[in-house]
């Protein structure tokens, strides 16, 4: 697929098929996420990629918004060190949203499907990965090839109209 079809094709799945994800796509996944732009190039980030059954109904449970991780064939843990301040917290989570999307355009581009998802129980979701406190479990991406349909380029996505969100030159 090329990338602007993946731009265009790459949707929020929580509901997925029991195909398994091959291990080299899951690797390539996480890689993506390894090669994202990070500030300073200081990647604060970890990730901990999650096959086991067990692990992904657990993990389910960390948030309400999360119970799609479940179903999921796999699962990608975003971690980072407690911020030290407020700016590094903004900074970390800045990276970790490009580090995120790198990934789900990756998955994208092999006909994964993908959903992210926050982390509400810190102390679950660092007991379930074997995260230190001295770290944070901020988001959790499942990913899986779609149950409902294939991934293909939206034509009419459902989103505010282009020429009221793009401002050029002025707001």
């Amino acid at each position: 697929m090329e990338a602007w079809d993946a731009i265009r094709a790459r949707r929020n799945v929580r509901s997925y098929s029991a195909e398994p994800v091959p291990a080299e796509h899951l690797t390539r996944i996480a890689e993506a996420g390894w090669r994202a732009p990070s500030a300073s190039n200081r990647q604060h980030w970890d990730f901990v990629l999650v096959t086991d059954r067990e692990q992904l109904t657990e993990l389910s449970t960390v948030w309400q918004g999360a119970g799609h991780i479940a179903g999921a064939q796999a699962a990608i843990a975003l971690v980072v060190p407690e911020p030290a301040d407020e700016r590094t917290r903004v900074v970390d989570h800045y990276d970790l949203g490009q580090a995120t999307y790198a990934m789900m355009l990756a998955a994208t581009d092999l006909g994964i499907g993908t959903g992210h998802s926050s982390v509400g129980d810190q102390a679950k979701a660092r007991l379930i990965l074997g995260v230190p406190d001295t770290h944070v479990v901020s988001f959790l991406l499942g990913i899986g090839y779609p149950a409902d349909r294939p991934l293909r380029p939206i034509t009419k996505p459902s989103r505010r109209p282009f020429d009221e969100v793009v401002h050029r030159g002025r707001w």
